[in-house]
């Protein structure tokens, strides 16, 4: 497919993120309507649920993408993104000091080196005016960048009062940034609409040019795997009913909508919560790069569904 692009963009991901699709962009794209893999054009293109955005940069990067909104109600995450559409160099800057301060120590220094990062973030929670953007956010961005790459996992979780709370990672070399990636990422989101808010807020711009990707915090397939918490507020399953409603609302605006999940039916085949809520549309299940259960001798691949509405 050869698509005509105003700059020549290889962006991914610049951060860690659970339930990241990078490997399940395959699936997503052998799903696009017809007309967007023949013209390699996106018209307006919407991710409600951005996290760490590899659909989006896989397609600011292989299509022609007219328009495109991001939105997240995770305000750090969108710190983030904003610092790397508006300062990529400063920021490089400030990951280059804190690296440099960073890898040359041994493993309990490191670890007294992150548990600071982490007590100065958390100590400065507050509510960012994303219409007046400052040097504050571009060193709460390397704070952030700089913790994903280094603490346990690669997580970003926090608790009710929105503190990070992922203990130190064991790491020999990490690498903490690429710079050239951070570059070609902010180029792609050079003309973004970048949004702190919930994916309800989207719905007023959404019409019948629209290609929409959900990609919500997914269901958890048990107790002991249920990780919602990338933000302070929980997405329970009322949350996910509410998304169903909202999904059928912008079905019924003329938009090409997607929606990956997990599939319940992994740990109980009578589990029909999404083939009820999206039971007027087609749900796929596609294997899935992940494993479940704690015993590793156990452990085997699980399916995620994909839905779509046309």
């Amino acid at each position: 497919m050869q698509t005509i692009k105003e700059f020549d963009i290889d962006a991914k991901p610049f951060l860690k993120w659970a339930g990241g699709k990078s490997k399940l962009i395959n699936e997503i794209e052998l799903r696009f309507p017809k007309f967007i893999k023949e013209s390699g054009k996106i018209e307006k293109y919407f991710e409600p649920f951005i996290g760490g955005g590899a659909l989006f940069f896989y397609l600011m990067s292989n299509y022609d993408v007219s328009e495109s909104y991001i939105y997240d109600i995770n305000s750090e995450l969108i710190v983030v993104y904003k610092t790397i559409q508006n300062n990529p160099h400063e920021l490089i800057d400030l990951l280059s000091e804190i690296k440099e301060r960073f890898i040359p120590k041994d493993h309990e220094d490191r670890k007294e080196f992150y548990l600071n990062i982490r007590k100065s973030f958390n100590e400065k929670l507050y509510d960012f005016d994303f219409e007046n953007y400052s040097q504050e956010f571009i060193e709460r961005a390397a704070q952030i960048i700089f913790m994903n790459k280094t603490c346990f996992n690669g997580l970003f979780r926090v608790n009710k009062k929105g503190e990070f709370n992922v203990p130190f990672g064991k790491y020999k070399n990490p690498s903490i940034f690429d710079a050239e990636n951070i570059i070609a990422a902010s180029v792609a989101l050079k003309n973004t609409k970048i949004i702190n808010a919930s994916f309800l807020e989207s719905e007023q711009f959404i019409d019948e040019n629209s290609l929409v990707y959900l990609d919500p915090p997914y269901r958890p397939l048990s107790k002991s795997s249920n990780f919602t918490s990338y933000s302070k507020f929980d997405f329970t399953d009322d949350d996910q009913i509410e998304l169903a409603k909202y999904y059928k609302r912008i079905s019924s605006s003329g938009a090409k909508v997607i929606l990956s999940n997990s599939d319940p039916k992994n740990t109980d085949e009578t589990d029909n919560f999404f083939d009820d809520l999206y039971g007027d549309f087609v749900i796929d299940r596609v294997k899935a790069p992940r494993m479940i259960n704690c015993n590793g001798n156990k452990r085997k691949p699980v399916n995620e569904i994909i839905v779509r509405n046309y």
